[in-house]
């Protein structure tokens, strides 16, 4: 009686943890998001203030726009990826997806080692030889003509 309450309680218990987990794989990959964003603040600002404030690289210039420009949408293009993937691609790919594409693995798996076993049970009829032989002989095939 007891015994199957803590084999349930065991299972919640698994269940429980491992929502646990995933809680905490976001909650990193959010923090994450959240620091990239403000170092990208603080860049780009020092940037501008580098260029506009400091006269920093003022003669490089194109297309008649300052480099500070080109390197905040470079930066920017790579935090946007950073945000597409933590916000919209974790969910879509998320564990849910994992698990399905895990499970058809395995029984693409299983279904090719299937294939495999029926196929040698064809080339090797059981009546001739047993799989325990089979398992078990380490001699080459020059000595089991010898003994036969």
């Amino acid at each position: 009686m007891f015994s199957n309450f803590k084999k349930k309680n065991k299972a919640i218990d698994l269940e429980q943890k491992e929502l646990f987990e995933h809680a905490q794989a976001r909650i990193k990959e959010k923090r994450g998001l959240y620091r990239h964003f403000i170092v990208f603040l603080v860049g780009c600002i020092f940037m501008i203030v580098l260029n506009l404030g400091l006269n920093f690289g003022v003669e490089y210039k194109l297309l008649e726009l300052d480099w500070f420009v080109f390197a905040v949408l470079g930066w920017s293009f790579f935090f946007l990826i950073h945000f597409f993937r933590v916000i919209f691609f974790s969910k879509f790919m998320g564990k849910e997806w994992k698990d399905k594409q895990l499970e058809r693995l395995v029984a693409k798996q299983k279904a090719k080692i299937a294939k495999m076993e029926q196929k040698l049970n064809l080339e090797i009829p059981k009546d001739i030889v047993s799989e325990k032989s089979i398992l078990l002989d380490n001699t080459d095939s020059n000595d089991t003509e010898i003994l036969q």
